[in-house]
């Protein structure tokens, strides 16, 4: 999948967060765009880093539970970028949680749906 797909999937992602989820607002498509686009460099740059720091820190559990210790970066990833944007705002660590849960829902369909064809 092109690069700039994949940044139209996770703004699609962020934007239809943002209508479902109370307490994840986010300024319009373009806000979501940027949002989109701070989230996936924060995500290219540290991301893989904050994981191995919970793999380390839970003794190998978060490895056994990647799933899981995915979301809680991608939590941590998120409330980063609630703090360096003003086109986001999160209400707090467990909407940040609901949000990755649900952002990786539409960006898993997303992506279901773009390769079927």
């Amino acid at each position: 999948m092109s690069i700039l797909i994949a940044w139209l999937v996770l703004s699609v992602s962020v934007w239809l967060t943002s209508v479902l989820l109370p307490g994840f607002h986010v300024k319009g498509f373009g806000g979501a765009i940027r949002i989109a686009a701070i989230f996936g460099i924060l995500n290219w740059a540290i991301g893989k880093l904050i994981f191995g720091l919970i793999v380390v820190a839970t003794l190998f559990i978060g490895y056994l539970l990647s799933f899981v210790t995915r979301v809680v970066v991608n939590a941590i990833l998120l409330k980063f970028t609630d703090a360096i944007s003003d086109s986001l705002e999160i209400k707090g660590f467990g909407h940040a949680i609901l949000g990755a849960i649900v952002m990786s829902g539409i960006g898993t369909a997303a992506e279901w749906l773009l390769h079927l064809h």
